[in-house]
């Protein structure tokens, strides 16, 4: 009697244990695995508020996704040199005018990419116009080029449940960490990306939109339209430029075609490669993906802080030097700004805290040296090719600003 109340306690006590451990790692994992949604408060211009897990339209939901608009303010734009022979006029015009008028923004801007996590909070104004206020208080003026500033914000906030904000509508967007008890009643997409050119893993966007395991895959097999969760899908394989094979958990299998979401008609499959960055793949690139079981959600707010200014050191091929802070290309400064270039149809944009130095390859494209020390051959971006403005170096002990041109650029080592 005694024995079996003893092992009835040891039993009840190991279930206990088990239970409580249980516990604590469904806690961990919930954690884990809500950390990453964007969260905030939407302030409307009638008075109103919302706070919840945030998503702009149906696409950018997580912290490291980005923000993209026009700059407004370019203050070293005059640094620029125009080349004193005809012949090169052309190539003049090239440099300076960065984004074409028919992608909606004039010629004086440039487009800047910033990921949600840096951002402290959004003041929309109007007329595609916004200041963003960067984690360190540090403001910026933006205008056009994308949606994000003219988007409609999607605010799950517990009390009103969902609701959808209209920019024009919008006074503040404040940012928040996400709160372990907040659900976002899905998870985040994860998984490897089979290229031509090797594999990338991490967070997958597709077709510039769908990311949670709520979102839809549209496709028509026989004489039907199917839309199937993503959060169902076991993996996408490009059969033909029309077409995917679409495999589910269940292994259900799918040839499907025409939309978007499976030919080539996609408008990117984007990778959140912890060792890059956003990667862009093409359907003409693309193999196949296979998706992972649902697991964490991304770094959180907290993992985001303040930027630095650029800095380091500019290597001429005349063997000269420079040092100080750096202004890249006459309009990146800070470290949450993104280095955009291509490599064997790949599109990349790299936080420049993550890139250790930058060599001009005769023009075509640069060598780009990662902190982690892998080297890309990236070209077909002003950042890496001839279109580059050039580094403006501010000496860090006071003197005057130094334009150096591009095509006299040796290597530029970042600090």
């Amino acid at each position: 009697m005694i024995a079996r109340k003893i092992h009835s306690n040891i039993a009840a006590g190991v279930a206990l244990a088990a239970f409580l451990i249980a516990a604590a790692a469904s806690s961990i994992v919930h954690a884990s695995t809500v950390d990453g949604y964007l969260y905030g408060t939407v302030e409307t211009r009638s008075g109103s508020s919302y706070t919840g897990i945030l998503r702009w339209d149906d696409e950018e939901a997580f912290w490291d996704d980005l923000f993209h608009s026009g700059k407004a303010d370019l203050p070293f734009a005059d640094y620029a040199e125009e080349p004193e022979v005809d012949q090169d006029l052309e190539w003049w015009r090239r440099m300076v005018k960065t984004i074409s008028n028919e992608m909606g923004v004039h010629h004086e801007s440039r487009v800047v990419a910033v990921r949600f996590g840096d951002l402290r909070e959004i003041r929309p104004e109007g007329g595609g116009k916004a200041v963003l206020v960067l984690r360190d208080g540090s403001e910026l003026r933006v205008e056009g080029y994308a949606n994000d500033v003219s988007a409609t914000v999607v605010v799950h906030d517990a009390k009103p449940g969902r609701i959808e904000v209209p920019w024009k509508k919008i006074d503040r967007i404040v940012f928040h960490a996400t709160p372990s008890d907040a659900d976002p009643e899905s998870f985040r997409l994860r998984g490897t990306v089979s290229t031509d050119d090797g594999s990338l893993e991490g967070f997958i966007q597709w077709d510039n939109e769908e990311c949670l395991s709520t979102d839809l895959l549209d496709g028509d097999e026989d004489d039907r339209r199917l839309s199937l969760a993503m959060g169902e899908i076991r993996s996408i394989e490009k059969v033909s430029s029309r077409r995917a094979l679409v495999v589910m958990k269940d292994g259900a299998e799918h040839r499907l075609s025409g939309t978007n979401d499976v030919n080539d008609d996609i408008r990117g499959i984007h990778v959140e490669d912890p060792r890059y960055g956003r990667v862009e793949v093409s359907w003409d690139s693309f193999r196949e993906v296979v998706f992972d079981d649902p697991g964490s959600s991304g770094p959180g707010y907290g993992s985001y802080g303040p930027g630095r200014r650029l800095s380091g050191t500019v290597r001429l091929k005349s063997g000269d030097w420079r040092r100080g802070d750096l202004v890249f290309d006459l309009d990146e400064e800070w470290s949450w700004e993104m280095l955009d270039g291509e490599a064997d149809e790949l599109e990349y944009s790299i936080p420049f805290a993550r890139v250790a130095s930058i060599a001009p390859d005769d023009g075509r494209g640069s060598v780009v040296t990662l902190r982690n020390g892998l080297e890309l051959e990236l070209e077909g971006s002003h950042d890496v090719d001839a279109d580059n403005s050039g580094v403006v170096v501010v000496p860090t002990k006071g003197g005057e600003p130094a334009h150096v041109a591009w095509r006299d650029i040796e290597i530029i080592e970042f600090d």
